[in-house]
């Protein structure tokens, strides 16, 4: 098995009403928004977060019902001790670009089995207490009106979890 590149997407997916989507991982039990690594280095990092959307809850990110959203921020992390053996030798931090994904309410979710077992909405500040990373809760809290007219917020970079 080919080693991970050390670059990866986290993607919040929400509805207009700000209701945010959390889906949990089969090897740890945690909730979380959309992850996972480039699978090629040059590999764009919204070809990426479409195809990591597609690949773990189905949702077609080029639809014309949906806005996929470059955010423009980048989370620079250790990765945890657990993972490393995912990447080549040496390789002890990623970094993870951050995208919004805005679907209608309703839209429809079918998960990897292999990745993830449930699904839930849940209401932003929910959504922001219930995922284990804490990139991931500070990405969907930028969901807020009050973070969104913040011209300086930024997620801390704290620990987060690649897919």
């Amino acid at each position: 098995m080919p080693y991970k590149i050390a670059q990866s997407v986290l993607v919040v997916i929400h509805t207009e009403d700000h209701h945010v989507l959390v889906i949990r991982r089969v090897d740890m039990g945690t909730w979380q928004s959309v992850t996972g690594s480039k699978d090629f280095l040059h590999e764009d990092w919204i070809d990426t977060a479409r195809r990591e959307v597609w690949e773990e809850t189905g949702i077609d990110a080029n639809a014309p019902s949906v806005v996929l959203s470059d955010w423009g921020l980048e989370n620079h992390y250790e990765i945890y001790p657990a993972f490393l053996h995912r990447y080549a030798p040496g390789v002890t931090h990623n970094t993870e670009r951050v995208f919004g994904l805005r679907v209608p309410t309703g839209t429809p979710i079918v998960l990897n089995p292999s990745e993830h077992t449930e699904w839930r909405w849940l209401p932003l500040l929910e959504a922001a207490d219930v995922v284990f990373s804490p990139s991931n809760a500070e990405a969907i809290l930028m969901l807020t009106p009050q973070a969104r007219t913040a011209s300086a917020v930024k997620p801390s970079g704290a620990h987060a979890f690649d897919a």
